[in-house]
């Protein structure tokens, strides 16, 4: 592995004594971010976000440069990666290994006990890693109030200021929506033989904290010039207004954790999609009037065309490569690579569901309604979240089913039954098309035996 010159270790400021340690999923080999941490003599608190520096090893114009801009991201996908950069970049070189002196972007953080940012500073850093801890280590860290040990005191002071922070946000407007992540295990084959979901632990709010804290305090630091923000417009108020009759109903009608869930698939579904643009109007969906992406140039090409302009603005005064027209343009391209991105990720856990469900035609499943169509019921499977369609005919045998848009349901018109969004419903799996990628459920009590 390419050694980092004594020279360039001159030019940074030089952290590789502070304790420092990654949070990562199980199976994660690009680390791209790091955080340390350091209780001062006066009582306060010295919280570093250590990024990657990946500009340092890619730069503009290069092949590996262009190839990244065009991919834009790294697509992850449920049985491989495609990887934006090169893997000795992502998995080695760049990546904040345990044990191994890395070159970062960074921002300390000064705060006091009120987990308030007193000041701080953005700059060129080399860090050497202390500990890589999965969520769940980290999460086991943070339960275990007899474990007294620097890293796990660290943790728990970092946890408080998380929390903190956390609430701030909620108090200021963000949408508190947490989506949990489905999981495959595989086999020799490739083939899913099981899907379970993870929902996001303390451990994963102390880090998603600290890397918004670092992208809204670049995102303001560089103010008013040519940038790359990460905006959120405000929603559509129609929409918005249907969901709120919609939530009200619900929550008089049922209180469990469904209806929680359902409100935050139809929130989802009223937000307008957060992309990348020269022209900050804010982001809606976090209530921060200043965004970007600083935090995972690895994997992101917006964020290293943050880190090339903070080299401009903060560092060094170097020229930015794009004119401003040219940054709303990358803007537009990475946008639209993320979504396509995001489709094959959706695609990829469709199918290998798809796959999975294959294996169990005619059993029979918990679920609850997911969609309400005028051509049928969506259902999601409560254990794999695995979804399907009940078609309309299939609903309620020798009756009409009358498409009520507004309330999210179908209504027998001979029967008179209801079926709404978010009601609990046993169904039996009747087809799944691997090609297609299509499932087929029917109410459980109208297959016959």
């Amino acid at each position: 592995m390419k050694q980092i010159s004594q020279q360039e270790i001159l030019r940074r400021r030089d952290m590789r004594d502070v304790l420092t340690f990654t949070i990562d999923p199980d199976d994660a080999k690009d680390f791209d971010d790091a955080l340390s941490f350091l209780a001062l003599e006066d009582g306060r608190y010295q919280v570093g976000v250590h990024i990657a520096d990946v500009t340092y090893y890619v730069h503009p114009g290069s092949d590996i440069d262009n190839e990244a801009y065009r991919r834009g991201t790294s697509v992850y996908l449920v049985d491989r990666v495609q990887p934006m950069l090169p893997e000795e970049l992502c998995n080695v070189l760049c990546s904040l290994r345990q044990d191994e002196d890395k070159l970062c972007m960074s921002v300390i953080f000064t705060m006091n006990t009120d987990g308030e940012v007193e000041k701080y500073k953005i700059c060129r850093t080399v860090i050497c890693s202390n500990k890589r801890l999965t969520y769940g280590q980290a999460q086991a860290l943070l339960d275990n109030a007899d474990d007294l040990s620097d890293l796990a005191t660290a943790l728990k002071q970092l946890n408080h200021f998380a929390q903190l922070l956390r609430g701030r946000r909620m108090q200021a407007g963000a949408l508190d929506i947490e989506q949990d992540e489905v999981r495959f295990r595989l086999d020799e084959h490739g083939h899913p033989v099981e899907i379970w979901f993870e929902h996001p632990m303390e451990a994963n709010h102390l880090i998603e904290e600290f890397m918004l804290l670092a992208n809204r305090t670049v995102a303001k630091h560089v103010g008013d010039k040519p940038f790359v923000y990460r905006v959120h417009d405000k929603p559509d108020e129609e929409k918005l207004t249907a969901l709120h009759k919609f939530e009200r109903r619900m929550k008089k009608e049922t209180q469990n954790a469904v209806t929680t869930e359902v409100l935050d698939m139809l929130t989802v579904r009223a937000m307008a999609k957060a992309v990348y643009s020269t022209k900050n109007i804010g982001h809606y969906g976090l209530a921060f009037s200043h965004y970007t992406h600083f935090t995972s140039p690895i994997r992101r090409y917006p964020d290293m065309m943050v880190h090339r302009l903070l080299d401009k603005y903060v560092l060094s005064g170097k020229e930015a490569s794009l004119p401003p027209e040219q940054l709303e343009e990358a803007c537009e391209h990475c946008s639209e690579m993320e979504q396509q991105a995001q489709q094959a990720e959706r695609d990829s856990i469709k199918l290998f569901q798809t796959m999975w469900i294959h294996d169990h035609l005619g059993e029979e499943f918990d679920g609850h309604i997911s969609g309400v169509t005028d051509f049928g019921l969506f259902v999601r499977l409560d254990a794999t979240r695995t979804e399907g369609l009940i078609h309309i005919s299939d609903v309620v045998k020798d009756d009409y089913m009358l498409y009520d848009e507004k309330n999210y349901r179908l209504i027998g018109e001979r029967s008179g039954k209801t079926f709404t969004l978010g009601d609990p419903i046993r169904i039996r799996v009747s087809r799944a098309d691997i090609n297609k990628v299509q499932i087929d459920f029917v109410p459980a009590a109208d297959v016959d035996q």
